[in-house]
C-alpha cells in the first residue's frame, strides 16, 4: 500500500523475494509498476481493501505509509485474517501523537528532551518561558514530516506557535508539544518488532532540511545513507536496552503491542542517545537504503513479524554503503511545480539488477505518466540510490546519475553525506 519512494523500494526488495507469487501495488507509481500490478484502491476504505484481498487469496499487506496504519488499515486487516505488516491503530499513536509519545517515555523511563504538551496559543505562548531558545516546536499530529520547527529566538517561537494554531498544519496542529533543544548528531536507528521480539534493521542518516549545509526549512527529507558510522556497535547495543526494548515492553503491558518497524529518530547526546521521535513506518527516503543493503528474503522477514514468529526470522545488511539523493520539484517542501518532463536516460544505463559494480537504481517518489511522458506529480520526485565500498563512493556514483536525470523543473542538495565524507577524509 502507497505510492512513494519507500514503497518503490520495498516493492523492488519484495520482487526479487524467491517465494513470492504475485505481487499487487496500490496505488503505486510508474516505477512501482515495473515490478509489480498496479491497482487502483481506497485506503480509507478498508472494507474494499480486505475485499481486494480475500478475492485476491492475499497472503501478506505491506503498509508503506502512516496514515493509513493511525486510521486503523492493520487492525481491520487483520480482523479479516490478512496478515498484515505495520502497527494497530492504537500501537500506531507512537507517530500519530507526539505527546502520547513524550507521555509514554516518562512512564517508561525513556531518554528524552523535557516536554510541555500545550492546547491552546496562551498555554504554549506561556509555556515558552520554561525554555531556552533554540525552542523546538512539534504539531502533535501528521503532517507528512514537516511539522517540526526549531525557532532560534522567543520571538520566532511566539510567531510560529500563532501559525500553528492558526491551522498551518491542519488538525496535526491542534495540540503543540514543546520540548528542550538537544544537542547532538542525529541518527536513525530502525528495529523489526513483533510485540515481543527484536530485530535490529538498520542504521541511516537523514538530510531533512532543503538547503546544502542544513539550512532552511524542514522537508521529508532530501537524501539519507546508511549505515551511520556514528550509531556504533555499542551505541546500538544501548539503543536497543534503554529505549527500543522498554518501548515494546510497556506498549506489550499497556495492551497495545506494537508489531512492525519501530523506527527511532535519535539525537546523539554527550550523556548518549536519546529518543526525539519515532515513526510508525520506515523512513523515506532512509528505507531506499536500507533496501538497498537487504540481504536476504524481505517476504519471509515481514512475513515472520505479522505473524508474531520474529524471533524465528533472520536478517543481515551487507558491509556496503548506499547513499540516496532526493530529486524534488521546484517550489517544494512549498507548492511544487507538477507536470515538469523527465528524462531518465544515461541514469539508466547506470542500474542494475543487483546494484553492483557502481551501478544506482532510481527509485520513483512523485511521478506519473502524462501522454506516454515521465512527469513530476509530487514534491519530492526521484530518489537517485547508490552504493559503494564507503560514503564517498556511494555519493560519487550517486552524483553521476543524478547529473544523467533531465529534470528541468527540478533541483536536488549536492551535499547528501557531507558529515560522513568530511569522516572518512
Amino acid at each position: 500500500m502507497g505510492s512513494g519512494g519507500r514503497e518503490h523500494a520495498l516493492a523492488w526488495k519484495l520482487a526479487q523475494s524467491p517465494s513470492l507469487t504475485r505481487l499487487y501495488a496500490a496505488p503505486g507509481n510508474p516505477g512501482i509498476a515495473e515490478e509489480a500490478t498496479c491497482v487502483t484502491l481506497d485506503v480509507s476504505d478498508h472494507a474494499a481493501v480486505t475485499g481486494f484481498c480475500e478475492s485476491h487469496d492475499i497472503g501478506l499487506v505491506v503498509i508503506g505509509p502512516e496514515a493509513p496504519l493511525v486510521d486503523g488499515l492493520a487492525d481491520s486487516l487483520r480482523a479479516a485474517n490478512i496478515p498484515a505488516f505495520g502497527p494497530s491503530k492504537a500501537a500506531a499513536q507512537l507517530e500519530g501523537s507526539k505527546g502520547f509519545t513524550k507521555d509514554l517515555c516518562e512512564r517508561a523511563n525513556i531518554p528524552t528532551g523535557a516536554y510541555i504538551r500545550t492546547t491552546s496559543l496562551d498555554s504554549a505562548t506561556s509555556a515558552l518561558g520554561k525554555f531556552s531558545p533554540p525552542y523546538v516546536l512539534k504539531a502533535d499530529g501528521l503532517a507528512a514530516g514537516k511539522g517540526v520547527v526549531i525557532a532560534p529566538t522567543l520571538e520566532e517561537a511566539e510567531a510560529a506557535l500563532s501559525d500553528m494554531f492558526g491551522g498551518q498544519f491542519g488538525a496535526a496542529g491542534a495540540e503543540v508539544v514543546i520540548e528542550a533543544f538537544l544537542e547532538g548528531e542525529e541518527a536513525s536507528f530502525f528495529a523489526l518488532t513483533d510485540g515481543t521480539a527484536i530485530m535490529p534493521f538498520g542504521t541511516a542518516q537523514d538530510h531533512k532540511q532543503v538547503g546544502e549545509g542544513d539550512v532552511g526549512p524542514n522537508t521529508g527529507g532530501m537524501g539519507a545513507y546508511s549505515p551511520a558510522p556514528v550509531l556504533t556497535p555499542e551505541l546500538q547495543a544501548r539503543v536497543i536496552k534503554e529505549i527500543i526494548r522498554p518501548t515494546v515492553d510497556a506498549m506489550r503491558a499497556e495492551g497495545m503491542p506494537y508489531s512492525g518497524v519501530l523506527y527511532a529518530g535519535l539525537m546523539l547526546t554527550k550523556t548518549g542517545p536519546q529518543l526525539i521521535e519515532y515513526n510508525c513506518r520506515f523512513g523515506d527516503p532512509e528505507c531506499q537504503v536500507l533496501m538497498t543493503r537487504l540481504q536476504g528474503d524481505l517476504v519471509e522477514i515481514m512475513l515472520a513479524c505479522a505473524k508474531g514468529e520474529l524471533a524465528d526470522a533472520h536478517a543481515s545488511f551487507s558491509n556496503v554503503a548506499a547513499l540516496t539523493v532526493v530529486m524534488a520539484a521546484k517550489g517544494y517542501p512549498g507548492t511544487p511545480e507538477k507536470g515538469g518532463a523527465i528524462h531518465l536516460g544515461q541514469s539508466e544505463a547506470l542500474q542494475s539488477e543487483a546494484m553492483g559494480g557502481g551501478a544506482a537504481k532510481v527509485f520513483h517518489a512523485g511521478t506519473a505518466v502524462s501522454d506516454g511522458q515521465l512527469v513530476a506529480n509530487g514534491g519530492r520526485v526521484l530518489n537517485v540510490t547508490a552504493k559503494g565500498s564507503s560514503v564517498t563512493e556511494a555519493q560519487r556514483t550517486a552524483y553521476n546519475a543524478v547529473d544523467a536525470v533531465d529534470f528541468a523543473s527540478g533541483f536536488c542538495r549536492r551535499d547528501i553525506g557531507w558529515k560522513e565524507v568530511a569522516r572518512e577524509g
